[in-house]
């Protein structure tokens, strides 16, 4: 248990409003609310609870390739995956989309959405920075441990830091269905949003840049019948039907760029609030860095670059019911970027680094060694800043289902060199 995440799930649940709580194995320290943080609450919204990065989620595409059919020529088709698409904060999609969730009502209605149209339209379709990615997989079983390959914990400089990945002998290189996955949000729209609203809770301009906030601030809540938590509803929907719509197109490029067609998808939010009935009571369940998984419901659950990721379901359970039919939204830190990839700074445009626990050649040779086409990426995304996948669903294996487990072939983030406008 992360002591500074307890402390937060516990702050939140200080309010009136608050009437449950669950905390997931892959949880760490986030803003006001842990990552990882589900919260029940009776008639209002936590904001600072969703975050800002409103909407973030993951989406999984299975093709009507195998894994073989594109080994011959993987580097080549990352290379154009890396290009074609926009990754880093702030990029705008050299070819526009447009989408029907440009017609919506609350664009018109909620009065600061209007001077966020033209950001959310030239940006949808981009990745961002950070953990957010595209990768291939190949399908290689439907249980994680000896099957599909020993993920153990790795070591630097004596000590236990996070998630390593040795081959197995599950699921023949190759052999296995090809999949897209990506994981990103709502971007620069849903960035503007959470710090608007928050701006508004606090008497300050929606407009005004964010300021620094406390990590362990108390969570900003609106009352569900209050002006200011309506609009907040409205956007956040918003922003879950843009990030669903940027995670659909970059799928649908990848699938061009393959020649591939979809045979089956699974799309959710881990950054966001439901309107859900639990034990006969109706809440709004705010998720953070968390996946809802009600019975029979799939979710994709991403590993490391390096790691193996799932396809997976709720299940009806006791222990379903304590997490508030949640379950995690990947492996979860266990270091900071700062420790991890070093201080960045920019100095007449270049970038200028201090520090950090991990090199680029380590990360490179990692992925080399396990046969895993790199594009872009920092040393803040090493394997080892991140807890081991397999031990974090074993914590909820009594509300929780593995149908597939996904080995990356091939993994493209944004490059070192982004500077990162936006928190995640």
């Amino acid at each position: 248990m992360d002591e500074g995440a307890e402390r937060q799930i516990r702050l939140c649940l200080a309010n009136p409003e608050a009437a449950r709580g669950a905390l997931l194995a892959d949880h760490h320290l986030g803003y006001s609310m842990p990552i990882g943080g589900v919260i029940a609450y009776r008639g209002a919204v936590s904001p600072s609870g969703v975050g800002y990065d409103i909407a973030c989620g993951n989406k999984a595409v299975r093709t009507s390739l195998r894994a073989a059919d594109v080994r011959g020529h993987i580097a080549s088709l990352m290379d154009e995956i890396f290009q074609t698409l926009e990754f880093g904060m702030g990029r705008r999609n050299p070819t526009p989309v447009d989408d029907p969730l440009f017609d919506d009502p609350a664009w018109r209605d909620i009065a600061p959405l209007a001077h966020l149209k033209d950001l959310a339209r030239a940006q949808l379709g981009t990745i961002g920075s950070g953990n957010h990615y595209v990768d291939l997989f190949e399908e290689i079983g439907t249980t994680l441990g000896a099957e599909a390959g020993d993920i153990r914990p790795g070591a630097v400089t004596g000590e236990q830091t996070g998630g390593s990945v040795t081959p197995g002998a599950g699921g023949a290189r190759g052999g296995g269905s090809l999949w897209v996955g990506v994981h990103f949000g709502s971007r620069g729209f849903g960035h503007k949003l959470c710090t608007g609203f928050l701006n508004l809770a606090h008497g300050r301009a929606f407009g005004e840049p964010p300021r620094g906030e406390d990590m362990n601030a108390p969570a900003t809540l609106f009352s569900l019948s209050s002006p200011l938590g309506a609009d907040y509803m409205a956007a956040m929907a918003l922003a879950g039907r843009y990030a669903y719509a940027g995670r659909d197109y970059v799928c649908a490029k990848v699938m061009e760029i393959l020649g591939a067609s979809a045979l089956d998808n699974i799309h959710n939010h881990h950054n966001f609030a439901w309107e859900e009935e639990h034990e006969g009571e109706k809440f709004i369940i705010v998720r953070k860095g968390a996946t809802p998984a009600w019975p029979g419901q799939r979710c994709f659950i991403g590993g490391t670059m390096a790691g193996y990721s799932v396809i997976a379901e709720g299940v009806e359970s006791p222990g379903a019911r304590r997490l508030l039919r949640s379950t995690v939204h990947g492996a979860g830190r266990v270091m900071s970027r700062t420790a991890a990839a070093g201080r960045k700074r920019w100095r007449k445009g270049r970038m200028i680094r201090k520090g950090g626990r991990f090199t680029r050649d380590e990360m490179n040779s990692t992925m080399k060694n396990l046969d895993i086409c790199l594009r872009g990426a920092d040393t803040d995304e090493d394997p080892r800043c991140y807890k081991n996948l397999e031990e974090v669903l074993a914590r909820h294996d009594d509300a929780l289902k593995v149908l597939t487990v996904l080995r990356p072939i091939g993994v493209a983030m944004a490059g070192a060199d982004v500077r990162d406008e936006y928190r995640d």
